[in-house]
């Protein structure tokens, strides 16, 4: 009886705690919330079934409950029942998929000027339940904020934390004790993982032993500079958990050299010497199926290593109008974060100085490489995960998820498993699957729910929806996440994007800005 009591009393405080922390925005959590005769679109690759109720209590699932046939009517009487002071959702005619995990983010930028609350509500109103911030302002500034969106103080995805190696250190790092002595010390201050970008081998090599050992994750950009020592076989076989973008992966592709054809007055600062001969990569690779492709593929596929691509953080580099004339700058992206994008010699990623038709040929068959790569790598059996890097190169946060799902199906992905990289995969990488990643009895409540088909066009989780035909010979917008729910709290998607837009509108009148494509002065 004591006990009984006692569970009684923290159930009140923890729904006290939250109701605290109510806003127009969000609703919950609740002792019970039913979700009424959804179609689910599990993460777990499962085809999608409906009619089905989905029960939550505070912020776990405890009942998934198919009620019924489509076209059938359905037995109320055999429907999970409401207990009084529950909620329920109608969601006839809807789909719902486990939250997004979006393994490669920032968390806004000084640079861009974008603060945490901006970037947050873009990510929720696109379905983002968990990222994955690797490296950031600060692993005092991320854990901060992570420790918010943990007690839902703050409208936000739950975060996990890599830092970036040597984050914090006063000196840089040279030698494999200092390395282990910073992994040490990076773990007892809380976070989570490591960001890398690259070091000496023997530097390399201990970090990882050591931050493998204290049982953290760890992520990769394997950037130019480091490469040539370093690449993603190395790591991998070091304890490297995922390699980010695809830097690294060409170069254990090399047969016949050991380093980039770099041309001789090429120059690393320069931003469009360093993103133009990227786009030549792939080129010097060994081609699919080839010997040595296959051999690279099937060790990191034994290794358990994981692909995340971001293949959207490129995507001006093969067709720079359709990245900077994407439809929700308008509206979404914040006067900062417009002049941050710009043609510039010292804004990273901003490398649109003479930008042509030949760079853009070169992207578009290095993607062609890179996504045969990719796409290989999952039929093998390899894991693939969604990531976005946005706050560079006209990349929207939020909107920027969507799109990297679509380029996922471009480069051979069905719908279904492009979705499992986005939710369960994301979630293994994150050795979360326990928690989140598909929609399972004890799990978290983290939900998507779309009035549109994702699977017949992906376009429809766009915050500004999918344009759509009607039977009446009328243009109408269709789509855009309708709820996301977090830990058993309902969040109004649409909502979040006009308080978006409001602060975007703020900044334009305090600054008199008016958005302008670059070089147009009038």
């Amino acid at each position: 009886m004591y006990k009984s009591i006692i569970t009684f009393i923290c159930g009140v405080l923890f729904f006290s705690a939250f109701a605290k922390a109510q806003s127009p925005l969000q609703e919950g959590p609740f002792n019970q919330l039913i979700i009424r005769g959804v179609t689910l679109i599990n993460g777990n690759g499962a085809p999608p079934i409906s009619p089905v109720d989905i029960v939550v209590e505070g912020n776990k699932i405890t009942e998934i409950k198919v009620v019924g046939y489509p076209g059938v009517a359905i037995n109320e009487a055999k429907r999970p029942k409401l207990r009084a002071g529950g909620k329920e959702l109608d969601a006839n005619g809807m789909y719902l998929l486990p939250g997004f995990v979006d393994c490669h983010v920032h968390i806004g930028g000084e640079a861009q000027g974008a603060d945490p609350d901006y970037v947050f509500k873009l990510w929720m109103a696109h379905g983002v339940t968990t990222v994955r911030e690797v490296s950031g302002r600060g692993r005092d500034f991320t854990l901060d904020l992570k420790k918010k969106s943990a007690r839902n103080s703050i409208i936000a995805p739950r975060i996990i934390s890599h830092t970036g190696f040597g984050q914090g250190s006063k000196e840089t790092i040279t030698t494999a004790q200092q390395a282990r002595e910073w992994v040490q010390n990076n773990s007892k201050n809380g976070s989570d993982g490591i960001k890398f970008f690259g070091a000496p081998p023997e530097v390399m090599q201990a970090a990882l032993e050591e931050n493998k050992k204290l049982g953290l994750t760890s992520s990769m950009h394997h950037a130019q500079m480091s490469v040539a020592r370093w690449n993603v076989l190395n790591s991998a076989r070091a304890g490297l958990t995922s390699m980010e973008h695809w830097y690294g992966l060409p170069e254990a592709l090399f047969e016949n050299t050991t380093v980039q054809n770099y041309p001789l007055d090429y120059n690393y600062n320069n931003e469009q010497h360093r993103f133009g001969e990227a786009g030549r990569l792939w080129a010097q690779a060994a081609k699919p199926g080839s010997e040595r492709w296959n051999a690279v593929m099937e060790e990191l596929i034994t290794l358990d290593f994981t692909l995340d691509p971001t293949f959207n953080i490129y995507e001006a580099s093969r067709d720079l109008m359709r990245a900077r004339r994407a439809e929700w700058h308008e509206d979404y992206t914040l006067p900062s974060l417009w002049r941050f994008y710009q043609p510039s010699k010292i804004s990273h990623g901003s490398y649109w100085h003479f930008w042509g038709t030949e760079e853009e040929v070169h992207w578009k068959n290095n993607y062609r490489m890179w996504m045969a790569f990719v796409n290989e790598y999952k039929n093998r059996g390899g894991r693939v995960t969604v990531g976005t890097d946005s706050g560079f190169i006209f990349q929207l946060y939020g909107f920027a998820y969507p799109r990297e799902l679509e380029l996922l199906r471009e480069a051979g992905f069905h719908p279904l498993e492009v979705i499992r990289a986005a939710t369960l995969n994301g979630a293994e990488l994150l050795n979360m699957d326990d928690q989140v990643g598909s929609v399972e009895v004890n799990k978290l409540a983290d939900f998507v729910i779309v009035e549109e088909n994702p699977l017949q066009n992906l376009k429809v989780l766009y915050g500004t929806g999918a344009i759509k035909l009607t039977d009446d010979n009328e243009v109408v917008r269709v789509g855009g996440v309708k709820y996301t729910i977090k830990d058993g709290i309902i969040y109004d998607a649409k909502e979040l994007l006009r308080d978006v837009k409001s602060q975007v509108d703020k900044a334009k009148k305090e600054e008199n800005f008016t958005l302008k494509q670059p070089g147009v002065n009038d």
